[in-house]
């Protein structure tokens, strides 16, 4: 294979490889591993937290592009598709590759809409044809599928419990080995939720994980789980490789924010004056321009300048890949001044505190105080803002996708799926599958963002710590 590193892909990469290192800073740092440690604490972040990484390593896996190599001759050497695929398509191959005629509703064995049927003697009827793919095992499948369906459900169940207690068991081993303790010691006090961190809630929600997929996948074999959309293609696949897209929303425009947020309002709260003056009179008259009107001009003026330079593009993925760079850009351009007046209006506040008059009589500089003394009573501030505003993005990218100024088309996306069923919705009998799928997507992710930004909010909040 060929590797493709597209620009998001690069800031991807940035983005982990900056987390990493600061787990690493935090680790060798008293007053920033603790509050984490806070954090492990708590049963319910502890299970939003497994469902973060679940998204996270899928929209890694979708990061590593490629070209895929084909077979080749003697004479013409080594060729490699144009098709750009990544390691996330090679495990969703399956889903990727059968694609029926048109819509099939969640795991349904015949198509949903009526089509010419030839019979074998030779007349023509008008009925619901078979689905290539969908139930294609079964001799009868109007009396045969409740019970296929049933049975490869608790397949999946017997396998998912199966790996759940050896998962289970490993970590037990782990906490025993850890701890000093026996195995029947260390497994009752799993069961009683007596360690530190909180393993009981880790291990039960990597368990449901691991049950629910281990179900899906083996239907998913047989069955197209939640439909096909109207050209055939599978709906599970289309909202699995969603993810990429939310999480690169929500991540590379936070990124982009958050160094303007939290520089500009930490200096109009602290130095104030004619410094102030500036930067509120700056984030006033962005939050004047209307921001949709913005993103629309951005995006035209984009799709101007693919146009009059389609050479410089190798592939539609590269301009489309392009394209959801910019409205991050113009999302985080545009998103910076909600925190910046909270950060603001806390630092006014809190320069007049004790200890902040006092390091300025001792003749601590400017910046030392704000990295030392402000920041870190802000970052609570910081920490639910950029949660929050993540959430927000992600279902910001369905509604700039629903007016056609979001992602490019060719994008899997849950706000392309919206859009496109739009339209679905207003049929008769309704195709509602593919708005339900990424509905439950999109929630599960940021039901997830949100109660473990509550966890982080109040670990960091100087003034909740006990």
């Amino acid at each position: 294979m060929m590797p493709v590193i597209f620009i998001t892909d690069g800031f991807i990469f940035l983005l982990v490889l900056m987390v990493s290192g600061y787990i690493f800073y935090a680790r060798r740092h008293e007053h920033l591993s603790a509050p984490w440690r806070a954090v492990a604490c708590r049963p319910l972040a502890m299970s939003a937290a497994i469902i973060l990484i679940l998204y996270i390593v899928i929209g890694l896996l979708d990061s590593f592009h490629f070209h895929a190599k084909l077979e080749a001759t003697e004479s013409s050497g080594e060729v490699y598709s144009t098709e750009v695929s990544s390691i996330l398509d090679l495990m969703l191959e399956d889903l990727r590759n059968n694609t029926e005629r048109t819509y099939s509703a969640p795991l349904a064995t015949y198509a949903f809409s009526k089509e010419m049927l030839d019979l074998a003697d030779g007349k023509q009827v008008r009925d619901y044809p078979r689905l290539k793919y969908g139930g294609a095992h079964l001799t009868d499948p109007e009396s045969e599928r409740i019970a296929d369906i049933g049975k490869h459900v608790v397949v999946g169940l017997v396998c998912g419990l199966m790996i759940s207690l050896l998962l289970s068991s490993l970590l037990v081993l782990f906490l025993a080995k850890g701890h000093e303790l026996s195995f029947k010691q260390a497994a009752l006090k799993l069961c009683r939720n007596e360690f530190v961190v909180a393993w009981t809630a880790i291990i039960i929600t990597i368990s449901l994980i691991i049950t629910v997929a281990c179900s899906i996948y083996n239907l998913a074999q047989h069955y197209h789980v939640f439909g096909t959309d109207k050209v055939g293609q599978d709906v599970l696949y289309q909202s699995i490789k969603s993810i990429r897209t939310g999480l690169v929303i929500g991540t590379l425009t936070t990124l982009v924010m958050l160094p303007f947020a939290i520089m500009m309002g930490l200096m109009a709260g602290y130095f104030r004056g004619w410094i102030d003056d500036v930067i509120q009179y700056l984030y006033t008259t962005l939050n004047s321009i209307p921001g949709v009107l913005l993103i629309a001009a951005s995006i035209l003026l984009l799709q101007v300048y693919i146009g009059n330079h389609a050479d410089d593009f190798n592939s539609i993925e590269e301009r489309a890949d392009l394209r959801l760079l910019f409205l991050c850009i113009i999302l985080g351009i545009t998103s910076w001044t909600g925190l910046c007046r909270l950060l603001r209006a806390e630092t006014l506040k809190l320069r007049e505190i004790d200890y902040v008059q006092a390091a300025q009589a001792f003749g601590v500089s400017n910046l030392s105080i704000m990295l030392r003394h402000l920041l870190p009573n802000v970052m609570h501030i910081v920490m639910i803002s950029i949660v929050i505003d993540f959430s927000g993005l992600v279902l910001a990218e369905a509604v700039l996708s629903y007016i056609n100024i979001g992602v490019d088309p060719s994008t899997n996306s849950w706000g392309n799926m919206i859009n496109g069923a739009r339209l679905e919705m207003a049929r008769e009998p309704i195709v509602w599958w593919s708005l339900a799928a990424a509905f439950i997507f999109m929630f599960v992710l940021v039901l997830a963002a949100n109660l473990f930004s509550d966890a982080v909010r109040d670990a960091f909040d100087p003034r909740l710590r006990h």
